[in-house]
């Protein structure tokens, strides 16, 4: 084991004596224009270690593609949940992230003893919960969970870009770069734009 996996998965090592079941949780999506916010949660079996683990915003699109695999053949238990942009616009960002942590959470096929949230914000799970501030860069099944949540929010936007063709989702995948604005601009907004992100922007 490497000194950087070490690192990743000491953190819920300590903790396996009073939580054997431990999952991670977090989240992708919550900055973009456009397209849902997805959250992942994700428990790993005791010891496990996966090769080149790491925050999925530190890894290349290729790297995250392979450890999705990797992740979702050795998880004891994963899933991931979508929240819509209609949802944001009606209950807001942070709150439509917390639905989609908690459905996360719901739909694992077995309970964990704990849940280790990536921030510092406690989304209200009905189950023994630690936020861990950039949970995603130090607790391996954070990571996991940030991976998962990531792949599966990209991969739905390269199926948009063909639905919405001009706006570079399959690029961008929603975030608000200038080539986005721009498109917005010409275009106006599409039906998966978040009209609370962008009041001043484009025809609706």
């Amino acid at each position: 084991m490497n000194h950087e996996n070490h690192d990743l998965y000491s953190y819920e090592s300590g903790l396996r004596a009073a939580y054997p079941i431990i999952c991670g949780v977090d989240e992708a999506g919550r900055g973009p224009l456009a397209g849902p916010v997805c959250a992942a949660a994700c428990v790993l079996p005791a010891g496990l270690v996966i090769a080149g683990l790491n925050d999925s915003k530190k890894l290349s699109e290729k790297r995250r593609e392979a450890l999705y695999e990797s992740i979702t053949a050795a998880a004891l238990a994963w899933s991931v949940c979508l929240v819509d942009e209609k949802i944001i616009d009606e209950i807001n960002i942070l709150q439509a992230t917390f639905r989609a942590m908690r459905s996360a959470v719901e739909c694992l096929r077995l309970q964990p003893d704990l849940c280790l949230v990536d921030g510092n914000r406690d989304p209200g799970l009905a189950l023994p919960t630690r936020t861990v501030v950039k949970g995603d860069a130090t607790c391996a099944c954070v990571a996991a969970a940030s991976i998962l949540a990531k792949v599966t929010r990209d991969r739905l936007m390269i199926q948009y870009d063909a639905a919405y063709p001009g706006y570079g989702f399959a690029v961008h995948k929603g975030y608000g770069t200038m080539a986005h604005y721009a498109a917005i601009d010409a275009l106006g907004l599409c039906p998966i734009h978040r009209r609370t992100f962008l009041k001043n922007r484009g025809p609706a």
